[in-house]
């Protein structure tokens, strides 16, 4: 029983970081196996993050070139992020955990939503990025307006408190506010949810160690780390819709999961 367990968390991660890289939401694969499991909602939100920092940093690497091309925009928004991720983590672990058991299924609910209108927000995006007719160069030295800061600080809180979604957040923000290719904000959006997965991981090791169960850290390390790559190597040509159709299925079952546990509480 104890393999068939690992296996499944192993497969999630593997999940999680494939379509991390490609449409983001890998959180709501692994969150609701390990939930499943038997995993703590806190720990298991602990511990899958911390997994799923190899998934980005292998996301990462696969689109160093598209980063490369927005280097200086991503050194004006990576401490917005960081301050952002500091902070959802620091709440995750000081706040009662009775409170995330009635925040999570909310942020669960505004996950599924995110992805099911993901198509149409990127088709959007995709439609006014062409339209600005700016090269890649130009839009990494246009200036960046105060509300991005804004939207990207509220992004990492809410991806250091519950990481599920956020690479959609940022999409759209990026869609709106920032006038690149959508090569350049996929890949802003994957290292900038690696800072905030990364300092909350940090936060977790050093104050909630107790916390972490290191093999479930282990196999979703893995497993992502592996998606990363296969996510940026199939993310600029594959269609990933029946990647957002699991992703909506297993969000369900998570919501599903922990309404039951509320009624039954």
């Amino acid at each position: 029983m104890e393999f068939w367990r690992d296996l499944l968390i192993f497969v999630g991660g593997l999940w999680a970081g494939t379509i991390n890289t490609i449409v983001g939401s890998g959180s709501l694969v692994t969150f609701p196996i390990l939930v499943a499991v038997g995993y703590s909602p806190v720990g298991s939100i602990i511990s899958n993050a911390m997994g799923l920092v190899a998934g980005g940093f292998s996301g990462a690497w696969g689109y160093r070139r598209e980063a490369a091309s927005a280097r200086r925009t991503l050194l004006r928004l990576l401490p917005v992020s960081f301050v952002g991720g500091l902070l959802g983590a620091i709440l995750l672990l000081v706040l009662p955990e009775t409170v995330f058991g009635y925040v999570a299924p909310v942020l669960i609910v505004i996950a599924i939503l995110l992805v099911i209108f993901q198509p149409k927000l990127s088709a959007w995006v995709k439609r006014r990025q062409a339209l600005t007719h700016v090269t890649p160069e130009q839009a990494d030295h246009q200036p960046i307006p105060p509300i991005l800061y804004v939207l990207v600080f509220l992004i990492g809180v809410y991806g250091g408190y519950f990481t599920a979604a956020q690479g959609v957040l940022l999409m759209a923000v990026l869609g709106i506010f920032f006038h690149g290719t959508l090569q350049q904000s996929n890949a802003i959006k994957v290292v900038l949810s690696l800072v905030v997965n990364l300092i909350a991981a940090v936060w977790y090791l050093l104050f909630a160690f107790d916390r972490i169960n290191w093999l479930a850290v282990l196999l979703i390390a893995v497993g992502s780390l592996l998606g990363g790559f296969l996510g940026a190597g199939i993310g600029r040509r594959m269609s990933p819709s029946v990647l957002r159709v699991v992703i909506v299925i297993l969000g369900v079952v998570a919501l599903a999961n922990m309404i039951g546990k509320l009624v039954s509480a």
